[in-house]
């Protein structure tokens, strides 16, 4: 995830916004002169607020989450598709058919007599 976001979606999104890298989106708080990248402001000692790289995990966190909701969307059909399956129905036991075997003679004899 982190590599489909950093190498696949932010460099485009990036080169929509005039070439900007998110990843080196950051303020500095407390640090003397301006820097460049977010590396050099922390090789320096800066103390920075790294915007860039909340932005990136954000958006890996939106990729996740997306895709978590697509697989339990699909098994969520899958499971109604398998409820709404119609089941045969079962042939009852031996013993069942034999009582109403027995049923319908008592029956038929008592309307004899």
């Amino acid at each position: 995830v982190q590599s489909l976001v950093n190498d696949v979606l932010m460099p485009p999104i990036g080169l929509l916004m005039g070439g900007v890298d998110f990843s080196d989106i950051f303020l500095v708080l407390k640090g003397e002169g301006s820097y460049a990248t977010l590396a050099d402001a922390t090789a320096a000692g800066a103390v920075t607020i790294n915007v860039g790289v909340f932005v990136n995990n954000v958006i890996s966190f939106l990729i996740v989450a997306f895709a978590v909701f697509l697989l339990v969307k699909g098994i969520n059909r899958l499971r109604r598709q398998q409820a709404q399956a119609p089941t045969e129905p079962t042939a009852p036991p031996e013993d069942i058919l034999l009582l109403r075997e027995i049923r319908d003679a008592l029956h038929k004899d008592s309307g004899k007599a």
